[in-house]
């Protein structure tokens, strides 16, 4: 069967680039106030990698579960396929989804199949980028804060 002359395959597609240029855009702007935030912080440098790492941590969970409400959408409202392996039991579930998604765990409790596997595969991808994307925002306002406070 293929799935590109499907209607829901389009809809998968639409509301995962939807959802992912939410993320970018929200990641890009947390951390830009992040940036202006920790200025004020600049001279408590325990505190400032503190408040970094629960602001990241923040803007992860929210793109966690904004995959995770695509994945309700999608298979509860669309029927764009399902997930097997074991039983949904609540949106919760579609939530530990995301997250094991979005960490590229992959547990394998759960299976995607049908058109949603798409929207599975793009998120994993997200994940891997906004972690990177992460790690590296915050190795440099480490060095920033080891370079200002040798000088």
């Amino acid at each position: 069967m293929i799935y590109l002359t499907n209607y829901k395959t389009w809809v998968v597609v639409a509301i995962t680039f939807l959802v992912i240029s939410i993320c970018i855009a929200l990641h890009y702007e947390i951390l830009s106030h992040c940036r202006r935030f920790l200025t004020r912080l600049s001279h408590r440098r325990r505190r400032r990698v503190l408040v970094l790492i629960l602001i990241i941590l923040f803007a992860h969970t929210i793109e966690v579960w904004l995959f995770g409400i695509g994945y309700f959408v999608l298979l509860d409202v669309f029927g764009a396929g399902e997930l097997t392996g074991l039983e949904m039991q609540s949106f919760l579930d579609y939530i530990y989804y995301s997250a094991v998604v979005y960490t590229t765990v992959g547990f394998g409790d759960l299976i995607p199949i049908g058109p949603i596997r798409f929207m599975t595969g793009m998120e994993a991808l997200l994940g891997l980028v906004m972690i990177t994307w992460s790690a590296s925002y915050t190795f440099l306002e480490m060095q920033r804060d080891w370079t200002d406070n040798d000088a």
